[in-house]
């Protein structure tokens, strides 16, 4: 995101130019003692093509059309922040989408915000599916899912290089009967019975900070 800029200043029997760059807007500025023009023009990316390709993206893989959402990309690649998940390349995004249908035949992306901003495009939405496959080692339970997702699908210019996810990975978990609701009594019994030094020392340290005085 940069402006070809041109200046030329005028004093008594000589004119200096030169070329710079950045700047905001189209611009001239004058001053008669010396003589003085500055223009500048910002050449902006096309935010507007950027969505397009992001809503083409989403909208070909909600159809399962794994080859053509690939295309989209520049560069393709996947961050799955919530595993520390990289997929690189179209043959590991393939992979990464193949196994989400394998999991979630129906699975649908439903967005419900596009926000463009200078170097990358914003969707929040809600994946839903139903759980037919094996997803992360739990076998098909066949139970719905319905939980909020970040997209950031990230820019060069006007090419498609990144998308990087973010969600509450035991959102889905709590939906498919594999994870308690962390204030249950269900969930405290399990986890002190599964990990009992944790809770321990846990306790002890709730004492001690209890007993000792803060400075």
């Amino acid at each position: 995101m940069f402006a070809a800029v041109s200046c030329s200043v005028v004093w008594p029997r000589r004119t200096r130019s030169w070329a710079v760059s950045g700047s905001l807007t189209d611009a001239v500025i004058s001053d008669p003692k010396p003589s003085f023009t500055f223009r500048y023009k910002l050449r902006m990316p096309d935010t507007d093509a950027r969505v397009a390709i992001v809503n083409e993206h989403m909208r070909l893989e909600n159809l399962h059309d794994f080859a053509g959402c690939i295309a989209m990309f520049g560069r393709p690649r996947y961050e799955v922040v919530a595993g520390d998940e990289i997929y690189d390349g179209g043959d590991g995004v393939g992979h990464f989408l193949e196994e989400n249908r394998h999991a979630f035949p129906d699975f649908q992306f439903v967005p419900t915000r596009v926000a463009p901003t200078p170097d990358a495009v914003v969707v929040e939405g809600r994946f839903k599916g139903t759980h037919e496959g094996s997803w992360r080692g739990l076998p098909a339970t066949g139970k719905k899912v319905d939980f909020p997702m970040c997209l950031i699908f990230e820019f060069e210019g006007e090419i498609m290089t990144n998308e990087r996810l973010y969600f509450d990975i035991g959102t889905p978990l709590l939906q498919l009967g594999a994870a308690d609701d962390p204030n249950s009594l269900k969930f405290m019994v399990t986890t002190m019975l599964l990990h009992p030094w944790t809770i321990t020392k846990a306790v002890v340290r709730t004492i001690w900070l209890r007993l000792t005085p803060r400075k």
